[in-house]
């Protein structure tokens, strides 16, 4: 025999469930351990969806499994718990979180969804399982319900997307309205206005817990009210205590799973799930069980974050007998406003800009800063909560809170981190909905990261995370990867930045995934070449892993000065803002999407921006890189962006740079965008006149398109080998030059020598080229001037050659430049001809004949050389 059972006082959410598990378990008898909430008994006696029979009514003996719905906890089943005594099988299914006296199952779903009506519903649509109209409408009552009309925090996706289904297979809304609607009887109003009036605010580790209490005579379903009041009252979670005749009723409400209802009510026989929860108790003072109740909700609520989680690590301080002006320098280099001071190591103050700057106007520059330090400021230790930190930040004006560890300054937490995080406790609380596309909601992208790279490069990542929390560091994928992750494109770099030791951690990331490492011990960072088979072939990707750094400009446009920082730095020494994202690595935050700058709304809207106002003063090359990212993924750049790289020129900037950042970002300009179209974007911000000023901007544009067009025509219709189109592009930008000016155009954007040489060489040989090239007609002669040239320079050719030269050039790609002797040196010797210098005399003859047309198979090659040696 087989036994179906739920909670006592089944709602719908339990009704529906019986009835859905009586649907896969046909034979089995429904029990129902107590009664019903009052409108499901109602709606039961009015439809009778399925028998109920009572526990008396059934032979203990003869049970062999019992089906258990919609809880998981032994005191929640009544007289029916005295069953799992005896040896029978036990099946659950549930969707509340687990409790130390869960039942032992040997078959369970468990799953934590807002409603377990929305799992038997998947398992329908899974198994085909057909459902009637009256099924569907109970299935619905159970998930509006449990889910307070898919309006709860507890609801998910599953649960929406499970009404649709039932809505199709004929729900009824009418019913479920009808029986879900909640109009107060002249009674429930009066109980609701006592427990808004009883109610008390507790403050606990920053959440905000209402508890109420009143007394109700006759017993009867309250736990509509419970929703009224919650919707009244602006708080975190709400707890309810209901004195009824010989026993007390505890409800419970949360907004948030910080708060986990059914844990905590668990405490007091009830149980539940985070959002929504309940516990029945005998009579005792209510005041007692208030202060038992406040005792169980502290040893459950944790802070959920402390300012271990918030702060900037490690930190610029500065030594106490240091003078103002040195603090002045260092604020400035290091864009910071506050900074703590420090004796032998140890914290002593805080000292701000605006006192700094009033000490040097008052002409005390040489003080010793120790002397104006604020040596009372708010301090905070790690484990501080972010609550208390906020609290104390707003209460005295402080801006900036040093974390310290035996009196040791080990992080910051400025008010911008504190606002920041508002920001997002405030989405999370409110269930602001974002695109899905950048799941800004959850702020995780671990499904995109599963999704978007290789199995290898996702088992790679997932090691590197196991990898940080061994060595006590976090790792971040960062950078360009991350943007064309939230954009769902796949990236082929693969960015890595530590705080901590990066060689170290490379080293020993190399070992786990048998890579090979190469450090660069100067700027903290190594790269790994790891090599995998792919469809029987090696492939080979680099990893790049860096130390997470801080970076100044001692001059405009000059190298950058790096120095260790924290994640938070090092992001924002990036060029834009839609660069300067971050996903954390870390095991226990695997997929954390960290965005300091806005850079996920930027890519929403698509738009470049810069992340401070001096960028382009300090790296002159990000104005290209803006161009080159506007062209390749169809962004605008921002009107301040713009501005700011139209000052950069005025300023001339551009002058004192040097070294071959300026031509790196040339070559992937051409390289990854329409070259004409980019070119044109320089010229409008004035920066084409800034490489040369002979440049005729009208002249360079159309050869630029007409080169573009060749290397795409050519690339479809003849070209399988790779080639620089890159190099093309900038050949075709010193073709209108004079020889002078190619060299002066090549130095200025500091072309490496081998690559410089190259360059002119190939103009030269084009140029020299067109002018002996034959028509077409003379095969030979056309092989024998093109076969030496390498193909940057034939396509080169191919822009500027005239209408009966492209022709010519067409026929060495197409025809010409595949045809060889079938003949080899060891058919020649078979034939009785010694080696020497007669074999190159053969086969020239040979490849000549085969350019006019002849000598179509070996054995002709073979007759040919026989006459041609006699």
């Amino acid at each position: 025999m087989q036994i179906i059972t739920t909670h006592l006082n089944a709602d719908f959410d339990a009704l529906a469930s019986c009835m859905a598990a009586k649907k896969l378990y046909p034979e089995a008898v429904v029990v129902l351990p107590g009664s019903m909430e009052k409108k499901v008994k109602l709606f039961f006696e009015s439809f009778k969806p399925f028998e109920v029979k009572k526990l008396k009514e059934i032979d203990l003996d003869e049970v062999k499994t019992l089906i258990i719905v919609d809880t998981r906890s032994r005191q929640r089943i009544g007289e029916v718990a005295q069953l799992l005594k005896k040896p029978i099988k036990v099946h659950l299914y549930d969707h509340h979180p687990k409790g130390e006296d869960d039942i032992k199952a040997d078959f369970e779903i468990t799953e934590q969804i807002g409603a377990l009506a929305s799992l038997f519903t998947e398992i329908f649509r899974k198994k085909n399982i057909t459902i009637t109209p009256l099924e569907a409408t109970l299935m619905c009552l159970g998930i509006y319900e449990e889910t307070g009309y898919l309006l709860f925090p507890s609801t998910t996706e599953r649960d929406v997307l499970a009404v649709a289904y039932l809505l199709k297979k004929g729900a009824n809304l009418n019913i479920v309205s009808q029986f879900l609607k909640e109009e107060l009887s002249r009674q429930e109003v009066s109980l609701l206005n006592e427990l808004l009036n009883s109610l008390q605010e507790h403050l606990i580790n920053g959440i905000r817990i209402n508890i109420g209490h009143a007394v109700k005579e006759e017993p009867q379903d309250i736990s509509h009210i419970a929703h009224k009041v919650m919707d009244i009252v602006d708080t975190d979670a709400l707890f309810l205590l209901i004195e009824m005749e010989d026993k007390i009723l505890i409800i419970g409400r949360s907004n948030t799973p910080q708060v986990d209802v059914g844990l905590i009510l668990s405490e007091f026989g009830g149980g539940g799930h985070w959002a929504a929860g309940s516990a029945t108790l005998k009579e005792q003072p209510v005041n007692l069980l208030i202060d038992e109740l406040v005792k169980v909700i502290k040893q459950n609520i944790k802070p959920e974050k402390v300012a271990r989680d918030l702060m900037t690590t490690p930190v610029i301080s500065i030594q106490w007998d240091k003078p103002i002006k040195e603090v002045e320098k260092i604020m400035t280099k290091y864009g910071i406003n506050a900074m703590p001071v420090i004796k032998d190591n140890k914290y002593i103050g805080i000292i701000t800009r605006g006192v700094v700057e009033k000490a040097i106007f008052h002409g005390l520059k040489q003080s010793r800063v120790g002397d104006f330090a604020t040596t009372d400021a708010y301090t905070a230790e790690e484990d501080t909560p972010i609550w208390e930190i906020e609290k104390n930040m707003v209460e005295l004006n402080q801006r900036f809170v040093p974390i310290l560890k035996d009196d040791e300054v080990v992080g910051v937490i400025t008010r911008t981190d504190i606002l920041r995080n508002l920001y997002e406790e405030l989405i999370k609380k409110l269930k602001i909905s974002q695109p899905a596309e950048t799941e800004e909601s959850k702020k995780n992208v671990a499904k995109l990261i599963k999704e978007f790279f290789s199995q290898e490069i996702y088992e790679i990542l997932i090691t590197a995370g196991k990898l940080a929390e061994e060595m006590g560091y976090g790792a971040y994928l960062v950078g360009g990867s991350v943007r064309d992750l939230l954009m769902r494109r796949p990236s082929p770099d693969i960015d890595i930045v530590v705080e901590g030791d990066g060689i170290a951690f490379a080293n020993e990331l190399a070992k786990k995934i048998d890579g090979k490492v190469t450090p660069h011990p100067r700027f903290a960072t190594a790269k790994i070449l790891k090599e995998i088979k792919k469809n029987g072939e090696i492939q080979s990707f680099h990893i790049d892993i860096a130390t997470a750094r801080t970076e100044y400009y001692e001059s405009p446009a000059s190298l950058p000065k790096v120095e260790t920082s924290s994640i938070k730095k090092d992001l924002y020494r990036r060029d834009f803002t839609i660069n300067a994202l971050a996903v954390k690595l870390n095991l226990k935050d695997f997929g954390l999407l960290i965005d300091f700058f806005g850079g996920q709304r930027d890519i929403k809207e698509k738009k470049i921006k810069v992340l401070h106002n001096l960028s382009f003063v300090e790296d002159p090359t990000r104005a290209i890189r803006a161009i080159r990212f506007s062209e390749k993924l169809e962004f605008k750049i921002s009107k301040h962006t713009e501005n700011l790289i139209k000052l950069a020129v005025k300023m001339n900037i551009f002058e004192k740079l040097k070294g071959p950042r300026l031509y790196e970002e040339i070559i992937l300009l051409l390289k990854e965008t329409l070259p004409h179209q980019s070119i044109k974007r320089l010229a409008d911000y004035g920066l084409l006149r800034v490489f040369h000023p002979s440049l005729d901007e009208k002249k360079l544009l159309s050869d630029l398109a007409k080169a573009y067009e060749t290397v795409q025509g050519i690339e479809i219709l003849f070209l399988r080998e790779k080639y620089r189109k890159e190099l093309i592009y900038l050949m075709v930008i010193l073709w209108n030059l004079k020889e002078n000016e190619r060299h002066e155009f090549l130095q200025k954007i500091c072309v490496p020598e081998n690559i410089k040489k190259e360059v002119i060489e190939n103009i030269s040989l084009a140029e020299k080229a067109l002018q002996n090239l034959p028509s077409e007609e003379f095969p030979a002669e056309i092989y024998k001037l093109l076969n030496n040239l390498n193909l940057e320079t034939i396509i080169l050719m191919m822009i500027y050659a005239k209408e009966q030269q492209k022709k010519a050039i067409s026929l060495y790609l197409t025809k010409l430049k595949e045809i060889k002797p079938l003949l080899r040196g060891e058919d020649l010797k078979n034939l009785g001809i010694p080696p020497g210098p007669a074999y190159k005399k053969i086969f020239d003859e040979i490849l000549k004949e085969k350019l006019h047309g002849s000598l179509l198979s070996k054995e002709e090659e073979i007759e040919f050389a026989k006459k041609f040696v006699k």
